[in-house]
């Protein structure tokens, strides 16, 4: 190679690699074909490893197939690239690909191969893939035997996890803590809960995972205890942290333990550095009744995204101030923050429970009109809420009717609640049918019709109720009340 080649890929690996200018492909590849390195498999595995961290494999992929003769280097930066950005598929055509032109894989292949499996979360795929690793003896390799932990803990085959967990001699805090994630994520607390007792030496992450495992299972108890713990034994809070035991302590009523947070927040920045923190305590102070310290949050915080302006609108409903809810949407609308399908939960929600029936009803045609989204089950069911609360019954029905998908449990039971209150018996009593024809299992829908028949006076159609929840073997819950004549 001339000298002048060797200083034109100096000068592109420059480029690729520093800051300011690696993103700037187009150029950095039209340098490439200038100097007719676009079939070098050195640098183009740079070029394809730097788009790979860029999400541009779209254009890697048009690079790689006008190369003629890809080398392991160039397949490995591949399959590490799509492992990275998707699709994951990808990654296992291009291992295929690479086996038919008899290029043999290295320890660079399998682990972002694996990666891959974990993915698309296909077992059969990764147990081939881990058959081959042991077959040409990469097994040995860290990020391969990390690999096929999470390969296997993803797809929730915590058997096969632990036998090659058990099987590994020098085992770093990151297996471990795929372990403890992996039987948490299965419902195994307790196995998670014995690993995390047995390391030597944990990281913040151990922690957060044990900490979610916990809550994810309404251990709240359990949940805020670890949190204490882990603040004895020298461990900072991250905003992993600080967004999974908030939520804790608003079901807990921790209201001192909450405060303590976002005062450690403000100090450690993390308020400041990550929107997910301040959104959190958002969400907090409003499920805690703490309206002004929301407010103050909210309004404070550095930068907000849609969550923030969604946490606030359904706090504010969630503490009956529904017309204030409807206009900091309107504030947000304003302001050129595009809404998502909770944050018209919220807002129709917040109508629901200030009795804006108008209001409501434009929202609601402002989702296909403007916003050009399609109102889904939980739009609909918050509609029919709204006209049903406020007694446009027809109009409920009429929207039910014609909507296009099945209603559900929750939007029959809006009806239902709303024709009992009216004493609307024969409507009720459809309702209720339907319930029960949508959850046969559930022994309250039974007692439900029974008790709208007995407030009829239809003490005959009670009697039938009770025969066919025995015909049907329905045991009444304790607590639910039948009334008999």
């Amino acid at each position: 190679m001339s000298r002048v080649c060797r200083e034109a890929e100096r000068r592109i690996l420059r480029h690729l690699h520093g800051r300011k200018t690696r993103t700037q492909l187009p150029q950095i590849h039209a340098h490439i074909l200038r100097h007719h390195l676009h079939q070098s498999n050195q640098i183009l595995s740079h070029f394809i490893s730097v788009c790979g961290a860029l999400d541009k494999m779209g254009y890697a992929n048009l690079v790689f197939h006008q190369t003629q003769n890809p080398n392991l280097l160039l397949f490995n930066s591949m399959i590490k690239g799509y492992s990275l950005c998707g699709p994951s598929e990808n990654s296992l055509l291009l291992f295929s690909q690479m086996k038919n032109r008899g290029i043999w894989p290295d320890e660079f292949t399998f682990a972002p191969l694996l990666k891959s499996c974990s993915g698309i979360c296909d077992n059969r795929i990764g147990k081939g893939v881990h058959g081959v690793v042991i077959v040409v003896g990469f097994e040995r390799f860290s990020s391969i035997r990390i690999g096929i932990i999470d390969l296997y803990t993803s797809c929730g085959r915590m058997e096969d996890a632990k036998k090659v967990f058990d099987e590994m001699l020098d085992r770093d805090v990151i297996v471990w803590n795929m372990m403890i994630r992996g039987f948490c994520k299965v419902g195994d607390i307790e196995m998670g809960f014995r690993l995390f007792r047995q390391m030597r030496d944990r990281s913040v992450v151990s922690w957060n995972s044990m900490i979610a495992g916990l809550e994810q299972s309404g251990r709240d108890g359990e949940a805020l205890e670890l949190f204490r713990e882990m603040w004895d034994h020298g461990f900072e809070p991250d905003d992993a942290t600080v967004v999974t035991i908030l939520p804790v302590c608003a079901r807990l009523g921790a209201v001192d333990v909450g405060e303590w947070i976002h005062s450690y927040a403000e100090s450690s920045r993390l308020l400041r550095d990550f929107i997910s923190v301040g959104n959190s305590l958002v969400d907090f102070y409003c499920k805690c009744g703490i309206l002004e310290t929301a407010w103050r949050v909210f309004n404070e915080m550095p930068q907000k995204n849609v969550v923030s302006w969604n946490a606030m609108i359904s706090g504010l409903t969630f503490n009956g101030k529904g017309e204030l809810g409807a206009d900091l949407f309107e504030e947000m609308i304003n302001k050129g923050v595009r809404p998502n399908d909770a944050t018209f939960v919220g807002v129709l929600s917040c109508c629901a429970h200030a009795g804006l029936v108008e209001r409501g009803r434009n929202l609601f045609t402002s989702m296909t009109v403007d916003h050009k989204m399609e109102p889904k089950l939980e739009h609909f069911g918050c509609m029919v809420d709204l006209l049903a609360r406020n007694g446009c019954m027809e109009e409920a029905r009429d929207l039910v009717r014609t909507m296009p998908m099945r209603p559900n449990a929750v939007l029959w039971g809006s009806l239902l609640s709303a024709y009992r209150t009216i004493g609307d018996v024969k409507h009720a009593e459809c309702a209720v049918k339907e319930l029960i024809e949508l959850e046969p299992w559930n022994s309250g829908n039974y007692v439900l019709l029974s008790n709208v028949y007995a407030e009829d006076g239809k003490w005959d159609e009670v009697e039938k109720v009770r025969a066919l929840m025995k015909e049907k073997n329905i045991r009444k819950n304790p607590g639910q009340s039948m009334v008999l004549g």
